[in-house]
């Protein structure tokens, strides 16, 4: 059998073609994973990870395809009734992989789960289903929703967010919208030790949980009974290997049949070998930084007045102009990056159409810093995961550089993701690094939780470490969130982008792009969304 040459392109994650199809390969899959899922739980911590392992296992009312369009998931279809009403048709025929049926009863217990679930880590989940007001189940196969305000990105928020779990896993009678009070469950509520284990992993996804052990790995087996496309993979292994090397080494040994995000620069050696192939897709996620503006004094901040020299606007925008975001890109990210002028990428729903480059000016910046008081600088410790980000460490490292070249005496503290991720949500920081995908596919999704001033029992804010208020921002971003009127919500949105940027709230840095290795034999379709899925692993024919 010939052997044809590679051919690689990068945009819309179009795979390298290394070669024809040899003889057919074992129905198992290993997949190498560079962030390791931090709980079993679908509703326990809001991250990629979480959410990629989750969608094995779980489905949700709605989903997004590779290139982040909703598509009908446990819902065949959805319509507004009003403005604060969504009416959900369910798909039939649908079973639990204990042979239960799936009915709108289920959806109620899931929300109702979000807003009594004691043991999550992050409230990301409970940011829509705290907007609800109603939860009606007509018949088995419709369920209406009702919010407080006009809510007219629901749909993509319940792909976003509300993996369904089967209503079985807890004692109830009948079920009825009333969270304040359990909504009828009258056992305990499962905790994440019960999904961890798999007591309760119970869904309607393409595969079923079979162990998650922390630092080993995750083990899925075929969901036989799945009511979409069966999965090619029998068996499913998922191994969390943090560092690239190792990742790598293991790929070309044999010991994985895919990767996620391959150093960019070894990239070369997988191109080179026809045994390994490998795509790269650009996603929405953003790198940012997220400065400490509402406390004074902040924890890791230290300057000669006492005070906090975050809260001048002029220091953020002198650190803002001090980074030269375009050689990260080239020389960290090797390319495998889009340098980030505002918080989505131009042209998306809510960014400006083409936002203006942040100039490189470590001149203006020390002029900047000097008009704010601060001639000599001041010390600053930036925090930081360094397992969770594609180079987080090595980002940070160099910001810290750019930041000390204009008199900032800037220290880093990397740590793993699972020590990171509580400190950072008790706002231990003066200024952490953040990573967010805009999975709405628009800017409300991220000003609702990284920008809005807090208001919790709204969902508002609670992703706002840096404390981040302006009466001004909220005034335009409240109203544009609440628009049902598409043209309007988006004008209302460009307006609170540019208000956000003009406030250095988020210091941008830059657009991930997503990379997947693989051996010889398959095929992987890159997401935006950077999900790892090994329905998205196929076998050649």
């Amino acid at each position: 059998m010939g052997i044809r040459k590679a051919a690689f392109a990068l945009a819309g994650g179009v795979a390298v073609s290394v070669g024809l199809v040899g003889a057919a390969h074992a129905q198992s899959l290993t997949i190498a994973l560079a962030a390791e899922p931090t709980a079993a739980d679908p509703h326990y911590h809001k991250m990629t990870a979480n959410d990629a392992f989750a969608a094995h296992v779980y489905d949700s009312l709605v989903a997004r395809n590779a290139n982040m369009e909703l598509v009908p998931a446990l819902a065949t279809s959805w319509k507004n009734l009003d403005d604060l009403t969504w009416e959900f048709k369910l798909r039939q025929g649908v079973k639990f992989s204990n042979g239960s049926p799936f009915t709108s009863k289920d959806v109620l217990f899931t929300i109702c789960r979000t807003l009594n679930n004691e043991t999550n880590v992050s409230v990301s989940y409970t940011d829509t289903t705290k907007r609800i007001t109603d939860v009606q189940t007509p018949d088995a196969h419709t369920v209406v929703i009702k919010t407080a305000t006009p809510l007219p990105l629901l749909p993509a928020e319940m792909a976003r967010s509300l993996p369904i779990i089967w209503s079985g896993i807890a004692q109830h009678g009948t079920l009825q919208f009333a969270p304040k009070t359990g909504c009828g469950v009258t056992g305990p509520w499962p905790t994440v030790t019960d999904f961890n284990t798999g007591k309760v992993s119970i869904g309607t996804g393409p595969f079923l949980f079979k162990s998650y052990v922390k630092g080993s790995g995750i083990q899925l087996e075929r969901n036989e009974g799945y009511w979409g496309e069966k999965p090619h993979w029998k068996t499913v292994k998922m191994v969390p290997v943090p560092s690239a090397g190792p990742r790598l080494t293991g790929l070309l040994s044999g010991d994985y049949d895919v990767i996620e995000n391959p150093a960019a620069r070894d990239l070369a050696r997988v191109k080179e070998d026809s045994k390994f192939a490998f795509v790269a897709t650009p996603s929405t996620r953003l790198i940012f930084l997220q400065p400490d503006i509402g406390r004074n004094p902040s924890p890791f901040v230290k300057s000669p007045d006492g005070k906090n020299p975050l809260q001048d606007l002029r220091v953020r925008q002198a650190m803002n102009m001090a980074i030269d975001r375009k050689a990260i890109v080239q020389r960290i990210m090797d390319g495998m990056a889009t340098p980030a002028f505002q918080y989505m990428p131009d042209g998306m729903f809510g960014a400006l159409p083409k936002a203006p480059e942040i100039k490189f000016d470590p001149a203006a910046a020390k002029k900047l810093l000097a008009d704010a008081g601060y001639p000599n600088g001041f010390e600053l410790t930036l925090s930081s995961t360094n397992d969770r980000y594609v180079n987080d460490s090595q980002v940070v490292q160099a910001v810290a550089q750019y930041l000390t070249r204009i008199g900032i005496k800037t220290n880093v503290d990397a740590m793993t993701a699972s020590i990171y991720f509580p400190k950072r949500a008790k706002r231990e920081f003066s200024m952490p690094m953040g990573g967010w995908p805009s999975e709405s596919g628009e800017a409300s999704a991220l000003f609702q939780l990284w920008l809005a001033s807090l208001d919790s029992p709204k969902g508002q804010g609670t992703s706002n470490y840096g404390g981040f208020s302006s009466a001004e921002f909220d005034k335009v971003y409240i109203p544009a969130a609440n628009t049902v009127d598409a043209a309007k919500r988006k004008k209302g949105l460009e307006e609170a982008t540019q208000i956000a940027l003009d406030s250095v709230a988020l210091i941008p840095l830059h657009f991930e792009s997503s990379i997947w290795a693989f051996r010889k034999g398959l095929t992987y379709e890159g997401r935006r969304d950077q999900y790892t899925l090994a329905t998205s692993v196929k076998a050649k024919n």
